[in-house]
């Protein structure tokens, strides 16, 4: 899987905060974006309860689509309109004389991937006090359930929260695009790494197999039943960063040269290796001490930690899993704020810096009021099930409807050999459109799939 290193630096910069210096630096950041904690908390559980092997058949039927179709043209967007979301959506429905229409709609994904950031630091807070906890032994001194209690409570974990906030600022104030590319350049090799480590120790655990039973053996009957592609849909969906906004910024920072459907395809599968890796680290664990498998915050900080109470070095493995958790969730809570930031940036032509804390403190203002379990889980509800999908939705008929084909072939095709064929138009406006509205209402209808 060779990737194009060509160096960008004597290529005008798409962007005034400039650009990634290779593809390398710009599939490694939008893996960043993608692998998050659905990958880590949701993907194992629901690979086990929606028919084990069997549920990959529509989970990659639907990671190949969303991500050739759906993170394609939201990174072909953003490179053709040379900005984020605000300006990228003005720029679609300027082709229909509705330029305004464009940038007051844009500002409901953009306030998506700020509501997702605020929420998402919260629970990051979170990773980072269980991972001070991993370090000094405390995780295991009181009972999961009673530590999670404490850290989840209101106003209960204010300088852990305020020290995510700061650290995602920190790296973005250092330069937009060179400080996310060499974050992500760092963070996610780290990340895959220290979930291998962990995946080969649970391997050797007694009792292991039947974790690897419960994530692969197939249960084919579970292919006829419609919640099973429901929910293989939604956990593709949200699992890419498909928001409608996160991913525009990046590829307003995308080179002309570079192949936008490879470096789409090349982030759905690295995504995917997280997903599973995820999976091969946690289930065989759970079930080799015989713990119930959990799904969300109460699998990482309920269930896992009493795995580690009981595993030889359990204390060292705890810290790696938190450590790879919190490079996951910092990389992905650096696009939510790279996405607002540069859309107020250019917007209303302040410095990038100041946009940051700008957003780092209406992020972590807001923040403060919803420390506490039930409201943050409240919030990230209302978030992923209502803004989130809805703001996907507009993003995909902007392009594919608003737009047009004509323009947005032109920007997909830039930098192939060849350009993409008629193939690609059936699928994105006939098929990937309409799976994005089923993924709105179903999400509603639900209570939620991703």
């Amino acid at each position: 899987m060779k990737i194009n290193k060509t160096d960008v630096s004597q290529i005008k910069a798409p962007h005034q905060n400039g650009g990634f210096q290779n593809s390398l630096g710009f599939v490694l950041a939008c893996v960043g974006s993608a692998v998050g904690m659905g990958n880590i908390w949701l993907f194992p559980y629901r690979l086990g309860q929606y028919g084990g092997a069997a549920f990959l058949i529509p989970y990659f039927i639907f990671i190949a689509l969303f991500g050739l179709v759906g993170l394609s043209a939201e990174f072909a967007i953003g490179r053709r309109a040379g900005t984020g979301t605000l300006g990228s959506y003005e720029y679609c429905w300027k082709r229909r004389g509705k330029g305004k229409a464009g940038y007051l709609l844009a500002w409901i994904p953009l306030l998506g991937s700020l509501g997702i950031a605020i929420g998402y630091s919260v629970i990051l807070g979170w990773v980072l006090r269980a991972l001070g906890a991993s370090i000094t032994g405390s995780l295991f001194a009181v009972e999961p359930g009673a530590f999670f209690a404490g850290i989840s409570s209101a106003f209960g974990n204010i300088p852990c929260h305020t020290a995510v906030v700061v650290i995602a600022c920190v790296l973005l104030i250092g330069g937009a695009t060179k400080g996310i590319e060499k974050v992500n350049k760092i963070l996610m090799p780290a990340f895959f790494a220290l979930f291998v480590v962990l995946a080969v120790r649970v391997f050797f655990l007694e009792g292991a197999g039947e974790g690897y039973r419960f994530l692969f053996i197939p249960k084919w009957e579970y292919l006829l039943q419609a919640d099973t592609w429901v929910m293989a849909m939604g956990q593709a969906f949200f699992s890419l960063s498909i928001t409608g906004s996160g991913m525009i910024v990046y590829g307003s920072y995308l080179g002309k040269h570079e192949d936008i459907p490879k470096a789409s395809v090349y982030t759905a599968i690295f995504d995917t290796l997280a997903a599973m890796l995820a999976g091969l680290a946690i289930m065989p664990a759970v079930f080799a001490f015989g713990i119930e498998p959990a799904s969300g915050p109460p699998l990482m900080f309920i269930t896992l930690p009493q795995v580690f109470s009981r595993m030889p070095l359990g204390n060292l493995f705890a810290v790696f899993f938190f450590i790879s958790v919190a490079f996951a969730g910092i990389t992905s809570l650096i696009n939510m704020f790279e996405a607002v930031c540069e859309s107020w940036q250019t917007r209303f032509g302040m410095p990038h810096s100041v946009m940051v804390a700008v957003c780092g403190a209406v992020a972590l203002g807001v923040g403060l009021f919803i420390e506490d379990g039930n409201k943050v889980g409240a919030w990230m509800d209302f978030v992923t099930i209502l803004v989130v999908p809805f703001g996907a939705l507009l993003g995909a008929f902007s392009i594919y409807y608003i737009l047009g084909w004509d323009e947005i072939h032109q920007e997909l095709s830039a930098g192939r050999k060849k350009p993409v064929g008629v193939w690609f138009k059936i699928l994105g406006k006939y098929v990937y459109v309409p799976l994005a509205v089923f993924v709105f209402i179903l999400g509603i209808v639900y209570g939620g799939i991703g």
